[in-house]
């Protein structure tokens, strides 16, 4: 028996169908390489989710400041108006 025959008898499959079987697994491997880690990843969806998070906080804070400082202006407004 040659080593091709061996390997056959122990695997149970045909070198071919090996090496389709093993192209394959790393192929999807790196498919799910590119999902988890790439430019439309999971990890992007993620940080793209804290950074709305923050924004929407930051706007909040903002539309708060906004509010105090309108009525801050009006105080004022009608202060000179009196005068």
């Amino acid at each position: 028996m040659d080593n091709t025959q061996k390997v056959e008898i122990i695997a149970g499959l045909s070198i071919k169908a090996l090496l389709v079987t093993t192209i394959g697994i790393l192929l999807f491997g790196i498919y799910v390489g590119i999902l988890i880690y790439g430019e439309n990843s999971l990890t992007v969806l993620n940080q793209l989710k804290d950074k709305k998070m923050g924004l929407i906080q930051e706007v909040k804070a903002l539309k708060n400041k906004n509010q105090r400082l309108q009525k801050e202006y009006f105080e004022l407004k009608q202060l000179s108006q009196k005068e």
